[in-house]
């Protein structure tokens, strides 16, 4: 009972401190910005090793989440593993769009953003060779720059729960059917969509996680530890950024309605992406209890592929905790860099 009665009192004076503090402190991890241009921000991280692999990576972020989740503390951020482990990381961290930045379009990422900063990169490096790694909807991105970019510059290619089959999307599918859903009216409305709609599409995969959520915060509030890590996870799941209205156009009626990208139809800026057009060696890590992008959705990025070396990971964890958290430490870091070292020479 006094252990109780201890505990209880710690949580309701650890309570008023939460609430009475300031946003906690991410991206640690030492960089510099090599590149800006509107939404687009390039990262180099400062090399923390004698020796660096050949290869630079470039980390690609879905537009609608910053960077900064694969950077949440130290000892828990998977760009320092990285560099620490000897690679030179440069990640494109997107900026919230600008009302006159509503028409950007997947060309404009694909065809003009990602090339510019592998230009970039490789003024620093002097290396025409780069791994692409690409998370969620970033992922995308990736295997569409990769598949309309045959001869390269690409090294290697790895994706996180990355959708190809967008008919398999699940409550995402259902909620855009085009007979219920009129994606012209939101973009021609709103310009670009705002942040409070996409959460609240997240919000519905699973309606109790907030409340569990929160319930379980205050009953680990006297945990110092516990709540640090929940506040900065917290931090980014709310800094959702807004969209493009012209790419969530296009995402809408291309990829969830007419499955292009599956089905090898997609154009972007006059090129076809055809997945079979990617050559390279090709990871692909996907989370056996992803409630965001289903196993069906994103398991045939490795049966599209034309690469001879490809291999799909399948890993224990959910969409966030696959790369960031104590499990993704002892689970896909390793493996990451068992697969890049041999590929990064």
């Amino acid at each position: 009972m006094r252990d109780i009665v201890s505990r209880t009192i710690e949580r309701n004076i650890k309570g008023v401190e939460y609430f009475a503090s300031t946003a906690p402190s991410v991206g640690l991890t030492p960089k510099k910005t090599i590149h800006k241009r509107g939404t687009l921000n390039l990262y180099h991280y400062d090399a923390q090793t004698d020796e660096i692999y050949r290869v630079p990576i470039l980390i690609v972020m879905a537009i609608t989440n910053r960077s900064y989740v694969l950077d949440i503390a130290p000892g828990n951020s998977l760009i320092e593993f990285l560099v620490k482990r000897g690679y030179d990381v440069f990640v494109i961290d997107w900026a919230p769009p600008r009302p006159e930045e509503k028409s950007l379009r997947l060309e404009d990422y694909t065809l003009d953003f990602i090339p510019s900063c592998i230009r970039r990169i490789e003024d620093i490096t002097g290396e025409k060779d780069v791994s692409i790694l690409g998370y969620c909807m970033g992922g995308v991105l990736s295997v569409i720059y990769a598949a309309t970019h045959p001869d390269g510059p690409l090294k290697n290619l790895v994706c996180f729960t990355t959708p190809i089959n967008w008919h398999e999307m699940g409550l995402f599918t259902a909620w855009s059917d085009k007979t219920h859903f009129d994606v012209d009216k939101l973009v021609d409305t709103v310009g670009n969509v705002p942040p409070d709609l996409i959460l609240s599409a997240f919000d519905m995969l699973r309606p109790g996680d907030k409340v569990s959520g929160r319930l379980k915060l205050w009953q680990n509030m006297w945990n110092d530890q516990f709540v640090e890590s929940y506040r900065k996870f917290d931090r980014w799941a709310n800094e959702t950024l807004p969209i493009a209205g012209e790419y969530f156009r296009q995402m809408t009626k291309e990829l969830l309605w007419g499955n292009k990208l599956y089905e090898s139809k997609l154009r972007v800026g006059g090129k076809r992406a055809d997945i079979g057009n990617i050559k390279v060696p090709l990871l692909h890590v996907v989370a056996e209890h992803d409630h965001i992008i289903p196993r069906k959705a994103s398991s045939p990025l490795v049966e599209l592929a034309g690469s001879e070396d490809k291999e799909e990971l399948l890993l224990k964890g959910g969409h966030i905790s696959l790369v960031a958290g104590p499990n993704a430490v002892r689970r896909l870091w390793p493996k990451l860099d068992e697969w890049l070292s041999e590929r990064s020479v």
